[in-house]
């Protein structure tokens, strides 16, 4: 019989909010393939061949969501959407700045400003699913410093 420690269930939380965030980038991938000229706009004119960019990225996510799925490769997914999240980050910063109008998305700071901040987030969840850190739920000693 395992005792109840701090961290006691938070398995199945990881895996819920694993399987959540595969969902999350299974449809945005997707929607990349499907739709790749809708995403142009926001693409940084610094990106070579954009159409190109958007299509790969697609590919990336949909990977990264079956990978973060598998034992085997979850580490690596989870790695690898992290830096996904943050190598899209500056097409997001384009979005918001310079006011593209992208249906269904809302144009204003109520929708910009809540994206642009938990992009981090993003990073940590993708992280966190796959199992490449612990925080915040790294269990403590006794002495209160990490196990």
């Amino acid at each position: 019989m395992m005792a109840a420690g701090p961290n006691a269930g938070c398995g199945a939380f990881r895996g819920s909010m694993r399987w959540l965030l595969a969902a999350f980038y299974l449809v945005a991938g997707v929607a990349h393939l499907a739709a790749p000229d809708g995403f142009l706009p926001i693409v940084p004119d610094w990106v070579p061949w954009p159409r190109q960019v958007v299509l790969a990225t697609g590919l990336c996510e949909i990977a990264g969501s079956v990978g973060l799925l598998t034992r085997r490769y979850r580490w690596w997914a989870g790695t690898m959407l992290a830096l996904y999240a943050l190598c899209v980050w500056p097409a997001n910063i384009k979005h918001a700045v310079a006011g593209i109008h992208l249906p269904p998305l809302p144009d204003s700071w109520w929708y910009h400003g809540p994206r642009l901040a938990l992009q981090p987030v993003l990073i940590w969840w993708a992280l966190w699913c796959g199992g490449v850190i612990d925080l915040p739920w790294r269990p403590r000693d006794a002495d209160g410093g990490s196990a």
